[in-house]
This record gives C-alpha cells, sequence and structure tokens, in this order.
C-alpha cells in the first residue's frame, strides 16, 4: 500500500510521461509542417487551366480557353502544348525563361501580331515552333531572332512582301507545310493596276503561294525597292519644283519694290536754290 509520498512521486512520474509524449507529438508535427512547406516551394507548380507531366516535362494547356501565355509555366518545361486557345499576341521574352523548351505549339489561336523580340530569345534546344492556324498577316527577321526550330507558318492570312520573303529565307521551315503559306494580298510593285482598279483589291499575287512566287522569280523586295525609288524621284521633283517657285516669287516681288521705290523717287519735288546762296556765289566772282 502506498503513501501520500509514494502517491505523490507516481502522480508526478506519470504526468511527466504524459508531457513527455505530448512534446514529442508537437515535435514531430512542427517538423512534418516544415517539411511540406519546404517541398512545396522546391516542387513546381502547374499553371491554373493546364496540366503538367512531370516525367516527360511537359505542360498541356490546350484548349484550355486561354487569352494570353499562361503564368508560371515551369522552367523545366520540355513540350508547350497552347494549341486551340484564343491568345492573340504574343508578349516579349515570353518564353526566355525556358531554356530547356524543345517543342512550343500555339497554332489554332488567334495570334495577329508578334512583339518586337517575341520569339528573339528562344531556347537554342527549340527543335518545333508550330503557329499555324493563325491571325498573322506580318512579321519580319528581327522577331524571330536566330532560331533554327523547324517552323509552321502555313494557314495565315499573310500579306506578301519584302519582309516575309526576308523572314522566309532565314527560318528553317518545314518542308511538308511551306506550300501552305499563302498570300491574301500583297505589295503592289511599279505601274501594277490602273486608276480604275477597284481600291478592294488584294494584289496580283493574292491567293498564289509564297513559295512557288519566288521560284517563279517575283522578287518582293526588288519591287519595294523600284517603289521606293519613284517615291524618292517624285519627293525630289515636288521640293524643286517648290524651290522654283519660290525664287520667282521672291524675284518678282523684289522687281515690283524696285518700281515702287524708283516712282516714288521720281515723285519728289527737285531742290530749288535759295536767294542766300546765289548772293553768295557772285560775291565770291
Amino acid at each position: 500500500m502506498c503513501t501520500g509520498w509514494c502517491e505523490e512521486r507516481c502522480t508526478s512520474i506519470c504526468g511527466g510521461r504524459r508531457r513527455g509524449k505530448g512534446v514529442d507529438l508537437y515535435a514531430w508535427l512542427w517538423v512534418m509542417l516544415l517539411f511540406s512547406s519546404v517541398w512545396g516551394q522546391a516542387s513546381p507548380q502547374c499553371p491554373n487551366s493546364c496540366q503538367c507531366a512531370w516525367d516527360t516535362a511537359t505542360v498541356l494547356c490546350s484548349d484550355a480557353g486561354l487569352r494570353e501565355i499562361p503564368e508560371g509555366i515551369p522552367l523545366e518545361t520540355v513540350s508547350l502544348h497552347l494549341e486551340h486557345n484564343y491568345i492573340r499576341s504574343i508578349p516579349e521574352s515570353a518564353f526566355s525563361d525556358l531554356v530547356h523548351l524543345r517543342d512550343l505549339y500555339l497554332s489554332h489561336n488567334r495570334i495577329d501580331s508578334l512583339s518586337s523580340g517575341a520569339l528573339r530569345n528562344l531556347s537554342p534546344e527549340l527543335r518545333l515552333l508550330d503557329l499555324s492556324h493563325n491571325q498573322l498577316r506580318q512579321a519580319n527577321r528581327e522577331e524571330f531572332g536566330s532560331t533554327r526550330a523547324k517552323t509552321r507558318l502555313y494557314h495565315n492570312p499573310w500579306h506578301c512582301n519584302c519582309s516575309l520573303q526576308e523572314l522566309m529565307e532565314t527560318l528553317n521551315l518545314e518542308p511538308e507545310t511551306v506550300n501552305g503559306i499563302i498570300c491574301e494580298s500583297s505589295v503592289r510593285g511599279v505601274g501594277e493596276g490602273t486608276r480604275w482598279e477597284d481600291p478592294g483589291s488584294h494584289g496580283e499575287h493574292a491567293g498564289q503561294s509564297m513559295v512557288k512566287l519566288l521560284d517563279s522569280g517575283v522578287n518582293f523586295c526588288s519591287l519595294q525597292r523600284k517603289t521606293t525609288d519613284v517615291a524618292m524621284l517624285v519627293t525630289m521633283f515636288v521640293w524643286f519644283f517648290m524651290v522654283i517657285v519660290y525664287v520667282v516669287y521672291y524675284v518678282r516681288q523684289n522687281q515690283a519694290e524696285a518700281r515702287r521705290h524708283l516712282e516714288y523717287l521720281k515723285s519728289l519735288p527737285s531742290p530749288r536754290k535759295t536767294p542766300t546762296e546765289t548772293d553768295t556765289l557772285s560775291t565770291g566772282f
């Protein structure tokens, strides 16, 4: 049978054990919370409306109703699918942080403009760039930079001009789809069209394949240079004509002023000698 001191001792020991178990439980919960927070920061997050396959580093944002490039794309992304959305433009350096990107799908959107340098900083590892089935009308080499990826540009309402010609000569276009780059409109050459031509017409080469036009010898850059030369000649002629008109006006104005001044001088009374002056002259002789 336990005395009062024994009962007190037993109670203190049991309470200490319970408190020790409580401390261990709290410590374990803190460790688990810290581990989960660190793991959440270290592990990549998938953008909203997208699905991510971490084993293949693929981000699937297809047919997600997107109207702009999503934020928070994992830096380890290798294949990015953004096709079948409502994206209208690509901002500058939109993919510059994706240094491992190899496949970029942007087809079946509403892209009608590319910001300056939008695709200039793409990964050198990029193998495929798909911009087909969009609303692109104009583009130039500066917007694509030095990418050597296989590029798809077909099914866009292209305006065929010198910039598009230079772009096609620079890019590594996919051979299977290059004939699908069709001119919806084209730049006019010197003497093309008449004053009675329909203003809504799209040019001589509308509806034709850009590649076939270039193969047939059409050079949009030479047409542009000729047009520029004619414009410069017309501008020089207009300036020369204006200078001649000003000189003629200036000369005639001065002649009129000279005639009026001469007539004014003639209208002045001639000076006459006074009697005092005559007497002085006589005394002198």
